[in-house]
């Protein structure tokens, strides 16, 4: 084996270092993740629909990329308990905090450990899956989108599915009330190369993708099957005290997105969600 050349060293010395935030933020905020989620009903309706998403395929082993605490992981290996999953995060404390919900689940059919997408633990870099999941946009803290959908697909079996959610680039809605507020740096944040994320008192540095920027990259050794776009018109989750002030028109506008999903007004939500099938010859 010849030796790494030097451009290849520094991307893997920059991704370290870059990952090396990522796991510390998310460390960072393990502790109080999963009450942040039980309280927030539009996290939960999300997964839902994420989950969906996977249920609708046929396969018999499942990776996980960005598991956080394993609450899909375990609901997928106990309501499939004859299926395998994997499960790989980039933060320690995540990755404790899901082997100890897998232990607890008393599952024997799902695995976790720390990497990602690009480095994946040794015991998982030669497996190969008939299905791949990012729930919650962990690809928006990926180096390269590019890099992270060819180690993807070379985890995936031939026609196997990745079913990926991204942080969506054109969300409309926050364009418009940040716009209204005068807020031109929030109204702006998507567009720019590099968004601080959700918190601007602890900044993550990621970006956000449009459908466009999500197919140059998945779309060179995968087809397209079907996109989805959530919280076009109903609030983003961070925004879940306008759906209660709603009450009941908030629901509405749950069934309005499902309308517009079907429109090319879909790409305009704040998440995106994306199935992409595998070529039988890649």
């Amino acid at each position: 084996m010849g030796t790494p050349s030097r451009a290849s060293w520094v991307l893997s010395a920059i991704m370290s270092d870059y990952y090396g935030e990522v796991a510390t933020y998310f460390d960072d905020a393990a502790h109080t993740y999963e009450e942040r989620y039980w309280s927030n009903h539009i996290l939960q309706r999300m997964r839902q629909v994420f989950r969906e998403e996977v249920k609708r395929h046929s396969w018999a082993s499942a990776l996980e990329v960005g598991c956080g605490p394993g609450i899909d992981i375990v609901h997928f290996a106990t309501i499939f308990p004859d299926r395998m999953l994997a499960g790989i995060d980039l933060a320690p404390q995540m990755v404790a905090r899901a082997q100890e919900r897998i232990a607890r689940s008393r599952v024997g059919n799902a695995l976790v450990e720390i990497g990602s997408v690009e480095t994946p633990p040794t015991s998982m870099a030669r497996e190969t899956f008939d299905l791949c999941y990012v729930f919650f946009g962990a690809l928006n803290t990926t180096k390269s989108l590019h890099l992270a959908a060819d180690r993807l697909y070379h985890s995936l079996r031939p026609g196997g599915h990745l079913i990926l959610t991204v942080v969506n680039r054109s969300y409309i809605a926050e364009f418009v009330i940040s716009l209204l507020r005068l807020r031109w740096k929030t109204a702006f944040a998507r567009l720019r190369r590099v968004w601080p994320g959700y918190a601007p008192e602890h900044p993550l540095p990621s970006r956000c993708f449009s459908p466009a920027m999500v197919e140059r990259a998945f779309g060179r050794a995968g087809e397209l099957i079907r996109h989805r776009g959530l919280c076009i018109t109903y609030p983003a989750w961070y925004r879940q005290h306008i759906a209660k002030r709603l009450g009941w028109l908030a629901e509405p506008l749950w069934q309005l997105d499902a309308g517009l999903t079907r429109t090319p007004a879909w790409h305009f939500g704040e998440y995106a969600l994306y199935v992409y099938r595998k070529g039988s010859a890649t």
